[in-house]
């Protein structure tokens, strides 16, 4: 098979989808590996790198689109790169289509075959291509929610971990899943004072066994998530619905009620964010102010960090890589089925039920 890897052109996005390692091994396979020159040097890696494990290097994001069978990305396509989607494409990236109904119409009418790193999930309902991403925004989000209070950033001028007579800063986390366990991790780390919400009883129960008392842990109904959210100096929405759009819990009335110059971290926004007044940003321009409250909605916070996250995405993403060159789409699909549950669009149809929802629109079986 060929596989075509291009370089990645959202703003200040750094992540590669494929090193050196995984071209090696891909070639060892018998496939032909194209990459677009300078494809890894937001994540430090050389194009010598990628020659040196059998990559042919082209210029241009045309030649290597053109001239493969399969397209491995980090994130899903910009407009620049519509042109490029044809049918029989297999395209195996972040997709994101819940939030993006432009990109889902694109991708019917263009007839590609649009396999989802979100949407891959084991029997037991764990997202393995999610959950390396999923950490890294997680601990990056009380990062930058620390410098967004700071009041150079427009924030109240909290110091999360406090220092001694002074209490340290309050952190909500909403969603209790990889992304707002490890901003647990950190939060409760600088010695925050944590509340976490979800509404899964057994995630609380294993949270109370890592945490114990260092973290206030509560069932996300409705009066908890109000009340958390108004006492919080840094807010994090974690929360996920495979495949489907974010949940808004957080109304425009509720954000009134904070104190001004907190911070809301809006991790959801890849699926359209958990927030009435989220909307996505870039790492040029990461915030904005909305009635008095920080909003950070970064859609590809991992982008930040290319050097640790290329290489996490990339150890979790290439066995399916290996497993779509090696058998085929369709051989794949039917002998795994969790990389089944990744396929969003098939020769104009769609095959996610949560993103047909999203827009109203028809959704069709897949049978792999």
């Amino acid at each position: 098979m060929k596989i075509g890897v291009p370089k990645e052109i959202k703003t200040r996005e750094g992540r590669v989808a494929m090193t050196p390692v995984g071209v090696r091994t891909l070639v060892h396979h018998g496939h032909t590996v194209c990459v677009e020159k300078g494809l890894g040097l937001g994540s430090g890696i050389p194009d010598s790198a990628f020659e040196q494990a059998g990559a042919h290097l082209v210029d241009g994001a045309e030649k290597v689109w053109n001239g493969s069978d399969m397209i491995v990305k980090v994130k899903e396509p910009v407009e620049e790169e519509y042109g490029f989607l044809r049918r029989g494409l297999v395209l195996f990236t972040y997709l994101h289509l819940a939030a993006n109904e432009t990109l889902t119409r694109q991708l019917l009418s263009r007839k590609v075959i649009g396999i989802a790193y979100e949407t891959i999930q084991l029997d037991d309902g764990s997202l393995p291509l999610l959950a390396p991403m999923s950490a890294v925004a997680g601990r990056l989000a009380i990062q930058v929610g620390s410098t967004c209070l700071e009041t150079v950033h427009g924030g109240k001028g909290i110091l999360l971990s406090g220092v001694p007579g002074v209490r340290p800063g309050r952190v909500t986390i909403i969603g209790a899943g990889v992304s707002g366990l490890n901003a647990a991790h950190l939060a409760v780390g600088l010695g925050a004072q944590v509340t976490i919400l979800d509404t899964n009883q057994q995630r609380l129960n294993y949270l109370e066994d890592i945490f114990h008392s260092r973290a206030v842990l509560l069932m996300a109904n409705t009066g908890n998530v109000e009340e958390s959210v108004i006492n919080a100096d840094l807010v994090i929405c974690s929360v996920l619905v495979p495949g489907a759009q974010a949940p808004h819990l957080i109304t425009r009335e509720l954000l009134r009620k904070m104190e001004p110059g907190s911070v809301l971290v809006d991790i959801a926004i890849d699926q359209g964010g958990c927030a009435e007044t989220s909307r996505p940003t870039t790492h040029d321009n990461p915030t904005y102010m909305e009635e008095g409250i920080v909003h950070y909605c970064v859609a590809n916070m991992p982008g930040a960090v290319p050097k640790t996250s290329t290489y996490a995405l990339t150890n979790a993403t290439m066995p399916y890589v290996v497993m779509l060159a090696d058998n085929g789409w369709e051989r794949a699909l039917k002998e795994n089925r969790a990389l089944a549950r990744g396929l969003n669009v098939l020769d104009g149809a769609l095959v996610n039920r949560q993103v047909a929802e999203a827009f109203g629109m028809a959704s069709m079986e897949y049978a792999a």
